[in-house]
């Protein structure tokens, strides 16, 4: 269990570390939202607004940020629209003190409309032309996405930290430990690995003109359909719209693996599960009590068993297809 939190990172040791590049802010320090890591918006002496991000110690290792980076900068050249660090005096990523911290150009735009078909097909069109690419670009250090591995030790982290009620507990263990099972049974690994944005959900997705992908914070290796299963919403008759509006513009760039659609619902169940376990590692850190008060009640573990249950129904279900009225 990480006990690491930010209490240290001071205004003061964040104006120390920009200056040490070079940077002077001409403005306060404005707090973007992020619970992983640290970011701040700011003007420079000349009025161009940039943003910092200070890692969280103990996640990423130095050379696993600089693939990001170097993701980021090899899709930019392959015209995929990304958001990309500021290089000062030829690095990407910089340190002071205890901290990394890398800096990008402010992008301004606005988020996606979850139910504009046009928009969704415009992404579908740039993460097709991002895996396309990606297809040529191998993560060395970054992880490999497999529930088999994850799930496990996310599962183990809950049982250490206990975040539930005492008397949850005889239907959460054997129903989480159920889960993890069934979804290593379901998982498939005949795909062709991909270097993946990880986390593309539409909020990490601008809207100036066209699609613009920013945060690659969780990039891995992966199947393509990781990139596309956080933009589904809605019932199955929704999400099967959803998906065959993505996929118009995606295959105009890359050929996408239908039977990749059977990793949906495990990868969901994945995601509910690491979502609990990140917030029992992280509580120590004072933010998350604030942030995530219904983390620690009783309404919320139960909100849980259900959901849980829920996703061992869609697991069982067969998978999502895009043949309609079938």
């Amino acid at each position: 269990m990480s006990q690491f939190h930010f209490q240290q990172l001071t205004p003061d040791l964040m104006l120390d570390a920009l200056a040490g590049v070079g940077l002077y802010p001409d403005s306060g320090l404005l707090p973007l939202n992020s619970y992983e890591n640290r970011v701040y918006q700011f003007r420079n002496e000349t009025g161009e607004r940039l943003v910092v991000k200070f890692y969280r110690p103990e996640r990423w290792t130095a050379e696993q940020i600089r693939e990001e980076h170097a993701l980021a900068a090899f899709l930019a050249e392959e015209e995929v629209p990304v958001a990309v660090p500021l290089s000062q005096d030829g690095a990407t990523l910089h340190r002071h003190g205890d901290y990394w911290f890398a800096l990008w150009p402010s992008l301004g735009g606005r988020h996606l409309e979850p139910d504009n078909l046009d928009q969704l097909e415009a992404v579908g069109h740039q993460l097709g032309r991002w895996h396309a690419a990606a297809s040529r670009f191998q993560l060395q250090a970054r992880p490999r996405l497999d529930p088999r591995q994850s799930l496990p030790l996310a599962l183990a982290q809950l049982e250490a930290a206990v975040p539930w009620p005492m008397g949850l507990a005889e239907q959460l263990r054997p129903q989480l430990a159920r889960l993890v099972r069934q979804v290593g049974e379901r998982w498939q690994t005949d795909w062709a690995p991909l270097a993946l944005h990880g986390d593309c959900h539409l909020g990490n997705i601008l809207w100036r003109d066209g699609p613009l992908f920013v945060d690659l914070d969780d990039c891995l290796t992966g199947p393509a359909v990781q990139d596309l299963w956080l933009l589904l919403s809605g019932d199955q008759a929704e999400q099967r719209l959803q998906l065959d509006t993505l996929l118009a513009g995606y295959e105009e760039f890359a050929e996408f693996d239908h039977r990749q659609l059977a990793l949906i619902e495990p990868l969901r169940t994945q995601r509910q599960i690491q979502h609990l376990a990140w917030l029992a590692r992280r509580w120590a850190d004072p933010a998350f009590p604030a942030a995530f008060p219904w983390f620690a009640t009783e309404a919320f573990w139960l909100q849980q068993l259900q959901q849980l249950a829920e996703q061992e129904r869609a697991l069982a279900a067969p998978p999502i297809s895009l043949t309609f009225g079938l």
